[in-house]
């Protein structure tokens, strides 16, 4: 449809055909979420030097106790809306006060600034440094140097067209007497962003005398910008309200009816992509029901300051927000202020501090982190109770609001739900379909899989008792989310190299049996001077001294290194340590089986095609593995989905894989999160949702999936077990990797405390083996009456160590 045409529709169609056509649009493109801003309001100057009829945000220098405010006024806002869990600081200020108002001129001038947008730029960057809070910033008309300036130190930046329609500055007018608001020099301003590739904001002010023919040619003006620069991120529909002591204190402000054809006029103008945002203070007795006009955003909602701009208009509670969204059928998600597929196209909009915490921020898909937890840390995990699988847990139900009112379009979730239990292989975007799921789509895929569970698996929780021997960690590789290897390129890193002698892997593998375990995990870094008869001695010794323990070693990494140095191919190497004592390999070094993101993940690794011919090697040799996935870093659910369906379609080819265990991104100390390349590792729910869609992908082909104690704590397995899983891997006695990386949970959990936490959910505790059987009695008994471990040496890496390392550092190591 062309623009005369559309043109006409707008004007002609009836409002009920249009917010249809709207509602249609909308779904198409932004499905069953609708989403806001939690931020705190920073008006850094009241000061103005235009005449709005309306404003009653302007003021005169007399009017004001502060000019400006000062940084620790801006820093005290700020801070206070990141204890209350905002992520947006919005700088609010009137145009240019310095050009009008002499006190301005001389207050900036005190202080060194040469521009109200001078002194902007500063406070964004402390806001910056000081805080996780990113600017969002809307000081007016800029020029080109100074939208620049804005951009390196802001997430997004906005300016309200309001109006293209140039009577409305003339005499007589709403903007008469304010040379910011015409026209001509705003649409210069966002022209100018567009070339500067920064996420903008604008939108329309209705009721201010404008008729609906002038609103339909902004938007349309605006489309055009968009249309060739693509940088517009969010168009807002806002309504005039009248206010005391402004020239329009007595003006009709715009009806509900109005306001709605005014949003599903923009909704069909730019399409079903764009952001449609509708303020819900401004309409405070109906807002909800601008959900079916086509808004898919709220805007900017303070639980911190008031709307400084409508002050007699207070924002809604969240929870009332979040209950009235829900009402209409939609998810209520936070964002940051700058808009998921922005943020996914990273350095073309952002850059610097800016990206970086804008990504530390954000959640696989870019939306806001929901929750505070973070993999390895010790912040308490927080679900809705219907995933508690405590016998007295109740679901969270919203009471006004039918159970499956959030439910994506048609049920979808539903059917995929119903194809996985059958057995089938599922499609990419199926499977996609499943890691977006939210609201009572999200409690529904968890409760399919942890019915799946039961079904495969009843309510017997396994374990193995083991112990982690990391022999080495000094590797040449230069994986960007490994903060264990140590090296000369890994001089950051915390902890010394060191390198253990077989006599010492031996020694512990010995105390491990003692203790009452049936396997060890043997692990280490690519030591440039290892060779595969390095891997092949380490089993040997082990298995010379303990024949009844199982050894479990050497990722796919390790066994074709090991191959390549002795000039074999990997099945040769693979027999040679079968004989040696080798019995199943680990599954580790998958990180994410896609290419593009092994490219800047782990670059001089296998590729993910050779991690899987070393596994579909050792299947056919007769050897078990287990299949890892490391998620919450770079990737996106595409890659979580290929990962799941590799790793299905080679368990259908050779049936050797085990189990399939999720590994989340733990971020503190990794060089990719240090140098701001990464997400803070997955939110609570996406690791939860790891566990329950791998449940229902590998369906029916691997039994098990095991949650990673060590990385989502004991509280977090707890969820994770009652979402899918049925196994809690391995008691562990030490654990160097996941506490290289700053996990915070320990390094042993004893059979008693597994037990615990096991029967704590109405599950029933069962040691087992490697391969799932029962082990020896003797060791079980054993497991129960463990003494503590015996304190390690880890002996001095002489050349790879860095200046000032101490030759030996000694670790006391406890059952926790």
């Amino acid at each position: 449809m062309n623009t005369a045409s559309l043109r006409q529709h707008l004007l002609e169609s009836p409002l009920p055909q249009l917010l249809a056509e709207a509602a249609a649009l909308r779904d198409r493109g932004h499905g069953n979420l609708v989403s806001y801003s939690p931020k705190v309001f920073i008006p850094l100057t009241r000061l103005c030097r235009d005449v709005c009829h309306y404003c009653t945000f302007a003021k005169s220098p007399g009017r004001l106790d502060k000019l400006y405010l000062e940084p620790e006024d801006v820093l005290d806002i700020a801070r206070a809306g990141q204890a209350a869990g905002c992520h947006e600081a919005l700088f609010t200020l009137g145009d240019k006060p310095e050009l009008r108002w002499r006190e301005a001129r001389d207050w900036l001038d005190a202080r060194g600034y040469a521009s109200t947008i001078d002194y902007l730029v500063a406070m964004c960057a402390l806001v910056l440094k000081e805080t996780r809070l990113l600017p969002h910033a809307n000081p007016g008309v800029m020029t080109r140097e100074e939208l620049a300036r804005l951009r390196a130190v802001s997430a997004s930046q906005g300016l309200m067209l309001e109006t293209s329609a140039d009577r409305l500055t003339e005499k007589g007018q709403v903007h008469f007497g304010s040379p910011d608001k015409v026209p001509a020099a705003r649409l210069e301003t966002i022209r100018l962003a567009g070339k500067l590739a920064i996420p903008y904001t604008s939108g329309i002010l209705i009721g201010i005398g404008e008729t609906r023919a002038e609103r339909l040619d902004s938007l349309f003006v605006l489309f055009d910008l968009h249309d060739r620069h693509g940088h517009i991120q969010e168009i807002i529909v806002q309504n005039f309200r009248a206010k005391d002591d402004t020239k329009l204190a007595g003006a009709d402000e715009p009806g509900l009816a109005d306001l709605q054809w005014t949003t599903a006029a923009a909704r069909t103008i730019f399409g079903a992509a764009m952001n449609i945002q509708a303020p819900p203070n401004l309409s405070a007795n109906d807002y909800q029901q601008l959900i079916a006009a086509g808004i898919n955003d709220w805007g900017g909602v303070s639980p911190v300051t008031a709307d400084h701009v409508n002050p007699e208009c207070p924002w809604p509670e969240l929870e009332a927000l979040r209950r009235n969204t829900h009402a209409q059928g939609k998810i209520l998600v936070p964002r940051l202020p700058v808009y998921p597929a922005y943020l996914q196209e990273g350095s073309r909009w952002m850059e610097g501090t800016v990206l970086t915490q804008a990504l530390r921020a954000s959640d696989v898909e870019g939306w806001a982190r929901e929750d505070r937890w973070v993999v390895g840390s010790g912040h308490a995990p927080r679900l809705p109770a219907a995933l508690d699988a405590t016998p007295d847990a109740t679901p969270d139900v919203t009471p006004d609001a039918t159970p499956d009112a959030t439910k994506g379009p048609a049920s979808s979730v539903s059917a995929i739900i119903e194809r996985a239990r059958a057995g089938k292989r599922l499609e990419m975007e199926e499977i996609e379909a499943l890691y977006r799921a939210r609201g009572t789509d999200f409690t529904e895929v968890c409760a399919a899989a942890d019915a799946l569970r039961r079904e495969v698996n009843g309510d017997t929780v396994t374990y193995v008792v083991n112990r982690n021997i990391n022999y080495t960690n000094v590797c040449g590789y230069r994986c960007q989310f490994c903060a264990f290897s140590k090296g000369r390129m890994a001089e950051s890193l915390r902890g010394d190299p060191y390198d253990l002698p077989v006599e010492e892997v031996v020694r512990r593998a010995r105390e491990a049996w003692e203790r009452g375990a049936t396997e060890v995990c043997l692990q280490g870094g690519i030591h440039p001077d290892y060779t595969g008869e390095t891997y092949l001695a380490i089993s040997r010794e082990i298995r010379a001294a303990l024949p009844g323990m199982h050894i479990h070693a050497f990722s796919p990494l390790e066994v074709s290194q090991g191959a390549s140095t002795l000039g074999l191919d990997v099945g040769e190497f693979l027999r040679l340590l079968t004989a040696a004592g080798l019995a199943t390999l680990p599954g580790t070094a998958a990180e994410i089986l896609c290419d593009d993101v092994r490219a800047t993940l782990c670059p001089d690794k296998l590729s993910s095609g050779a991690w899987l011919a070393v596994m579909e090697t050792a299947h056919r040799l007769g050897i078990r593995t287990t299949a890892t996935i490391m998620f919450g870093h770079m990737e996106r659910y595409e890659h979580w989905a290929r990962h799941l369906l590799s790793v299905r379609d080679l368990q259908a080819k050779t049936g050797g894989f085990t189990e399939f265990v999720p590994l989340p991104f733990v971020a503190e100390e990794a060089p990719l999160f240090m140098k701001g390349k990464a997400r803070r590792g997955p939110t609570l729910r996406e690791a939860i949702l790891m566990h329950a869609v791998a449940r229902l992908v590998l369906h029916p082909l691997i039994p098990s999936i095991q949650t990673s104690w060590v990385k989502m704590g004991p509280e977090g397995a707890r969820l994770a077990l009652a979402a899918g899983a049925n196994d809690l891997g391995g008691t562990l006695m030490n654990e160097s990797i996941s506490r290289a990386a700053g996990s915070q949970h320990g390094q042993e959990m004893p059979p008693r405390v597994m037990d615990e936490l096991i029967r704590s959910l109405g599950r029933t505790p069962r040691q087992r083996s490697t391969l799932y059987g029962t082990p020896p009695e003797e060791q079980v008994e054993r497991s129960y009456s463990a003494a503590p471990l015996t304190k390690t040496v880890e002996p001095w890496a002489g050349k790879y160590a860095r200046t000032g390392s101490h030759r030996a550092k000694t670790f006391p190591l406890t059952q926790t």
